[in-house]
Protein backbone atom coordinates (compact mmCIF):
# COMPACT_ATOMS: atom_id res chain seq x y z
CA UNK A 1 0.00 0.00 0.00
CA UNK A 2 2.76 1.98 0.61
CA UNK A 3 4.16 2.28 -2.72
CA UNK A 4 0.63 3.38 -3.66
CA UNK A 5 1.14 6.14 -1.41
CA UNK A 6 4.31 7.16 -3.41
CA UNK A 7 3.02 6.91 -6.58
CA UNK A 8 0.17 9.22 -5.95
CA UNK A 9 2.32 11.99 -4.56
CA UNK A 10 4.42 11.63 -7.41
CA UNK A 11 1.45 12.72 -9.60
CA UNK A 12 -0.13 15.21 -7.00
CA UNK A 13 0.85 15.07 -3.33
CA UNK A 14 -2.41 14.40 -1.58
CA UNK A 15 -2.95 15.07 2.75
CA UNK A 16 -3.05 12.37 5.03
CA UNK A 17 -6.07 13.03 5.84
CA UNK A 18 -6.97 12.25 2.49
CA UNK A 19 -4.82 9.13 2.44
CA UNK A 20 -6.61 7.67 5.54
CA UNK A 21 -9.75 7.92 3.30
CA UNK A 22 -8.37 6.93 0.02
CA UNK A 23 -6.70 4.09 1.67
CA UNK A 24 -10.08 2.08 3.21
CA UNK A 25 -11.19 1.92 -0.67
CA UNK A 26 -7.84 -0.24 -2.41
CA UNK A 27 -8.14 -3.68 -1.75
CA UNK A 28 -5.20 -6.10 -2.75
CA UNK A 29 -5.46 -8.77 -5.32
CA UNK A 30 -3.44 -11.06 -7.92
CA UNK A 31 -4.05 -11.09 -10.98
CA UNK A 32 -3.33 -14.14 -13.54
CA UNK A 33 -1.55 -14.17 -16.39
CA UNK A 34 -4.40 -14.37 -19.00
CA UNK A 35 -7.07 -13.18 -17.08
CA UNK A 36 -9.15 -10.47 -17.38
CA UNK A 37 -9.15 -7.33 -15.38
CA UNK A 38 -12.14 -6.03 -17.30
CA UNK A 39 -13.46 -7.77 -19.92
CA UNK A 40 -15.80 -6.55 -23.30
CA UNK A 41 -19.15 -6.20 -23.13
CA UNK A 42 -19.07 -5.92 -19.24
CA UNK A 43 -19.77 -2.66 -17.31
CA UNK A 44 -16.44 -1.25 -15.79
CA UNK A 45 -17.28 -0.95 -11.68
CA UNK A 46 -13.37 -0.80 -10.84
CA UNK A 47 -10.32 1.03 -10.88
CA UNK A 48 -7.05 -0.64 -10.05
CA UNK A 49 -3.52 0.44 -9.38
CA UNK A 50 -1.09 -2.13 -10.82
CA UNK A 51 1.73 -2.76 -8.85
CA UNK A 52 3.88 -4.92 -10.78
CA UNK A 53 2.93 -6.77 -13.74
CA UNK A 54 1.66 -6.19 -17.70
CA UNK A 55 -1.86 -5.68 -18.58
CA UNK A 56 -2.94 -4.69 -22.45
CA UNK A 57 -5.70 -2.97 -23.04
CA UNK A 58 -7.08 -4.09 -26.81
CA UNK A 59 -10.44 -4.55 -28.91
CA UNK A 60 -11.15 -6.90 -31.73
CA UNK A 61 -12.44 -6.21 -35.16
CA UNK A 62 -15.43 -7.94 -36.94
CA UNK A 63 -13.00 -10.52 -38.29
CA UNK A 64 -11.85 -11.67 -34.95
CA UNK A 65 -8.52 -9.78 -35.35
CA UNK A 66 -7.22 -8.02 -32.29
CA UNK A 67 -5.66 -4.75 -31.96
CA UNK A 68 -3.32 -4.04 -28.80
CA UNK A 69 -4.11 -0.52 -28.08
CA UNK A 70 -2.36 -0.01 -25.06
CA UNK A 71 0.16 -1.36 -22.23
CA UNK A 72 0.40 -0.71 -19.15
CA UNK A 73 3.46 -1.83 -16.76
CA UNK A 74 3.52 -1.24 -13.25
CA UNK A 75 3.33 0.80 -11.57
CA UNK A 76 0.24 2.47 -13.20
CA UNK A 77 -3.57 2.79 -13.26
CA UNK A 78 -5.74 0.70 -14.75
CA UNK A 79 -9.73 0.47 -15.52
CA UNK A 80 -12.17 1.25 -18.31
CA UNK A 81 -12.02 4.39 -18.30
CA UNK A 82 -14.68 5.34 -20.87
CA UNK A 83 -17.11 2.63 -19.37
CA UNK A 84 -17.19 4.12 -15.94
CA UNK A 85 -17.41 7.70 -17.52
CA UNK A 86 -20.40 7.04 -19.45
CA UNK A 87 -21.51 3.80 -17.39
CA UNK A 88 -22.01 1.98 -20.77
CA UNK A 89 -20.75 -1.25 -21.68
CA UNK A 90 -17.13 -1.81 -22.45
CA UNK A 91 -15.48 -2.07 -25.61
CA UNK A 92 -11.81 -2.33 -24.48
CA UNK A 93 -10.72 -5.73 -22.79
CA UNK A 94 -7.94 -5.16 -19.89
CA UNK A 95 -6.22 -8.87 -19.69
CA UNK A 96 -2.87 -9.92 -17.79
CA UNK A 97 -0.42 -10.58 -20.03
CA UNK A 98 1.83 -11.45 -16.86
CA UNK A 99 1.34 -12.19 -13.24
CA UNK A 100 0.05 -9.05 -11.90
CA UNK A 101 -0.21 -7.55 -8.25
CA UNK A 102 -3.23 -4.87 -8.15
CA UNK A 103 -4.90 -2.29 -5.54
CA UNK A 104 -8.05 -2.86 -6.71
CA UNK A 105 -11.25 0.37 -5.34
CA UNK A 106 -14.49 0.48 -6.49
CA UNK A 107 -15.20 3.63 -9.18
CA UNK A 108 -18.34 4.62 -6.93
CA UNK A 109 -16.42 5.12 -4.23
CA UNK A 110 -13.83 7.04 -5.28
CA UNK A 111 -16.01 9.52 -6.90
CA UNK A 112 -17.87 10.51 -3.71
CA UNK A 113 -14.47 11.12 -2.43
CA UNK A 114 -13.73 13.46 -4.82
CA UNK A 115 -16.72 15.59 -3.81
CA UNK A 116 -14.95 15.69 -0.40
CA UNK A 117 -11.30 16.18 -1.09
CA UNK A 118 -10.37 18.23 -3.63
CA UNK A 119 -6.66 17.56 -3.41
CA UNK A 120 -8.01 13.80 -4.69
CA UNK A 121 -10.16 14.88 -7.02
CA UNK A 122 -6.77 17.22 -8.69
CA UNK A 123 -5.44 14.03 -8.71
CA UNK A 124 -7.86 12.54 -10.74
CA UNK A 125 -8.19 15.08 -13.18
CA UNK A 126 -3.93 14.95 -13.42
CA UNK A 127 -4.34 11.20 -13.93
CA UNK A 128 -6.60 11.27 -16.99
CA UNK A 129 -4.58 14.46 -18.38
CA UNK A 130 -1.85 11.71 -18.43
CA UNK A 131 -3.90 9.08 -20.39
CA UNK A 132 -5.36 11.78 -22.54
CA UNK A 133 -1.67 13.23 -23.74
CA UNK A 134 -0.79 9.55 -23.74
CA UNK A 135 -3.94 8.84 -26.29
CA UNK A 136 -2.92 11.49 -28.56
CA UNK A 137 0.67 10.68 -28.70
CA UNK A 138 0.04 7.08 -29.74
CA UNK A 139 -2.70 8.25 -32.25
CA UNK A 140 0.21 10.93 -33.71
CA UNK A 141 2.92 7.99 -33.71
CA UNK A 142 0.79 5.58 -35.45
CA UNK A 143 -0.06 8.28 -38.45
CA UNK A 144 3.07 9.94 -38.90
CA UNK A 145 5.67 7.12 -37.62
CA UNK A 146 7.00 4.47 -39.91
CA UNK A 147 7.06 1.05 -38.32
CA UNK A 148 10.96 1.06 -37.46
CA UNK A 149 10.53 4.44 -35.63
CA UNK A 150 7.50 3.14 -33.63
CA UNK A 151 9.78 0.00 -32.82
CA UNK A 152 12.80 1.90 -31.71
CA UNK A 153 10.08 4.30 -29.55
CA UNK A 154 8.54 1.42 -28.26
CA UNK A 155 11.98 0.01 -26.87
CA UNK A 156 12.60 3.10 -25.55
CA UNK A 157 9.14 3.79 -23.51
CA UNK A 158 8.98 -0.40 -22.39
CA UNK A 159 12.83 -0.99 -22.37
CA UNK A 160 12.35 -4.51 -20.46
CA UNK A 161 8.66 -5.92 -22.15
CA UNK A 162 9.77 -7.86 -25.25
CA UNK A 163 11.89 -10.07 -22.22
CA UNK A 164 8.07 -10.27 -20.72
CA UNK A 165 5.34 -10.93 -23.58
CA UNK A 166 5.01 -12.61 -26.97
CA UNK A 167 6.39 -10.65 -29.96
CA UNK A 168 2.94 -10.86 -31.56
CA UNK A 169 1.66 -8.68 -28.68
CA UNK A 170 4.60 -5.93 -29.46
CA UNK A 171 3.70 -6.47 -33.20
CA UNK A 172 0.13 -5.80 -32.82
CA UNK A 173 0.83 -2.44 -30.74
CA UNK A 174 2.71 -1.51 -33.62
CA UNK A 175 0.15 -1.78 -36.18
CA UNK A 176 2.21 -4.44 -38.35
CA UNK A 177 2.45 -8.09 -38.71
CA UNK A 178 4.84 -10.57 -36.44
CA UNK A 179 6.56 -11.30 -39.66
CA UNK A 180 7.18 -7.71 -40.27
CA UNK A 181 8.22 -7.29 -36.81
CA UNK A 182 10.68 -10.22 -37.01
CA UNK A 183 12.32 -8.57 -40.35
CA UNK A 184 12.64 -5.25 -38.42
CA UNK A 185 14.23 -6.58 -35.51
CA UNK A 186 16.63 -8.61 -37.61
CA UNK A 187 17.65 -5.70 -39.65
CA UNK A 188 18.28 -3.30 -37.09
CA UNK A 189 20.61 -6.60 -35.50
CA UNK A 190 22.78 -6.52 -38.70
CA UNK A 191 23.02 -2.85 -38.01
CA UNK A 192 24.83 -2.99 -35.02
Amino acid sequence: MEFLKQYINQISPISEHTWNHLSKLFEKQHLAANAYFIEESKYAKQIAFLEEGVVRAFFTNSEAKEYNKQFFVGPSMIGAYTSLLNKQRNLIPQQALTECVIWVAEYAALERLFLKFHDLERLGRKIAEFYFLEKEKKELEMALMNATERYLLFRKKFPNLEQLIPQYHIASYLGISATQLSRLRNKLTKKK
